[in-house]
């Protein structure tokens, strides 16, 4: 088993971003396609807790029902959400990445480099052209 999980999506630029980040560390990270295979409610529970985050950060609205659904009303509960993002799992923000550091939502991708377990990394170059230097600072 590997210490690092990434809940991604291969459509998403900033997610390619995140695994290429993971994989320039050295590491071979679990990928989950999270769309394909969504995480059960414990799990995904799990991880929104594990990021100090409220549900409603990892709701993702652009290019899902998020507003058909009305998701926007506080009337709906943590509980109801997390179903609405089993349910309709591109309601799920990405990337988020899981590691002995911690788990966060890394968006933008640079966000990984503060959980992943390895020293300071060489510059890397996103898709865009954007380099990314890594200031070696570790933790959640």
């Amino acid at each position: 088993m590997t210490d690092v999980t990434i809940f991604h999506n291969p459509a998403c630029g900033t997610s390619r971003n995140t695994l290429a980040l993971i994989r320039h560390a050295g590491i071979e990270p679990t990928v989950v396609e999270y769309l394909k295979s969504p995480p059960a409610q414990e799990r995904l529970r799990a991880l929104i807790d594990a990021m100090g985050a409220p549900v409603r950060s990892v709701l993702r609205e652009k290019g899902t029902p998020y507003a058909e659904l009305e998701l926007d009303d506080p009337a709906w509960s943590d509980d109801a959400l997390i179903d609405f993002m089993l349910q309709y799992p591109i309601l799920i923000n990405r990337p988020i990445v899981e590691t002995l550091l911690g788990t966060r939502l890394c968006r933008p991708s640079e966000e990984v480099l503060a959980i992943l377990p390895v020293a300071q990394l060489t510059p890397f170059t996103k898709e865009d052209g954007e380099v990314v230097i890594d200031s070696g600072a570790r933790g959640a």
